[in-house]
């Protein structure tokens, strides 16, 4: 994403899966060469302004603005960490303005096999809706071990991936010339028990010295102007639901240029009844340590 502005309210735990996946899928950046040149995820942080890009359907939405700040930090082999805040307002007209915040914090073994995460939204005077777990992959499954909002242990199949590593999914596909990319993903959104199939589509490959029609504080690093990048959307299934007449709707899709060492630009969010786009304003590349 792992990653407010508002949605219904039906939806209010669903944009945590969404936020979580555009704080993974835009957060890692290289800050030099050879970092670029092995594939390193080094630490950042980055601030996005969000603004609707459309509404349709029934549920019409007069304007919505808001914020992400997002903080990157670790390595493949300490694990990763990521934390981010999204402060936003949403007008759905005759007066109705609400206001949201979401925070979340995960960390993410290195090689895919644990994550732990906590999420917390709130909604204008409502109580925060905290979720706190871990999950743990061990042989061919996955063992989840909730502490809030309920005590619960249950499994999950051993091919779901957790954010970061459908992230690296998607690169390594990408590079291998691959246009489509199933995977089962879970990152404790909702209720801590929710789980996603996604269908990732990859476009064909932009060379790095194409030219940038809108710039942003990641392409004009001088490491992002040799890297090729590849214009991907990602849609949000269900896992559970039961599709109707044989076809089922994504609860979301995710669109953004990815580029080959991770960093994502250009995000598109799409809800079905409005359309929100993550502009990037800020972006630092933090200190790292190398791996020994």
């Amino acid at each position: 994403m792992a990653r407010s502005f508002r949605i219904l309210p039906r939806d209010a735990r669903s944009l945590a899966r969404t936020l979580a996946a555009v704080a993974m899928a835009t957060g890692f950046a290289a800050g030099n060469a050879d970092a670029a040149a092995s594939g390193a995820f080094l630490p950042h942080q980055a601030l996005y302004e969000l603004n609707l890009l459309k509404s349709r359907g029934s549920n019409s939405i007069n304007s919505a603005r808001g914020r992400i700040l997002y903080n990157f930090t670790g390595s493949a082999c300490e694990g990763y960490t990521s934390e981010f805040r999204q402060v936003s307002e949403m007008n759905s007209g005759e007066g109705k303005v609400t206001l949201s915040d979401l925070r979340s914090t995960s960390w993410e073994d290195g090689d895919g096999k644990s994550y732990r995460f906590k999420i917390d939204s709130r909604m204008n005077d409502t109580d925060s809706n905290p979720v706190d777990g871990i999950a743990e992959r061990t042989g061919d499954h996955i063992t989840v071990k909730l502490k809030q909002p309920q005590t619960r242990t249950f499994t999950l199949d051993g091919s779901t991936v957790f954010p970061t590593e459908q992230i690296q999914r998607i690169i390594a596909a990408a590079k291998e010339g691959k246009s489509l990319l199933e995977l089962t993903v879970y990152d404790g959104s909702d209720n801590g028990e929710k789980v996603f199939n996604t269908l990732s589509v990859i476009g064909q490959p932009i060379p790095g010295d194409r030219t940038i029609a809108l710039p942003d504080p990641s392409t004009q690093n001088d490491v992002m102007k040799s890297m090729t990048r590849w214009p991907v959307t990602v849609s949000y299934y269900d896992h559970d639901a039961k599709p109707a007449g044989g076809e089922q709707t994504p609860v979301y899709a995710m669109s953004f240029e990815l580029f080959e060492n991770g960093v994502s630009r250009a995000l598109v969010l799409d809800y079905n009844d409005f359309v929100i786009s993550g502009a990037l304003g800020k972006f630092d590349v933090k200190d790292s340590k190398p791996c020994k």
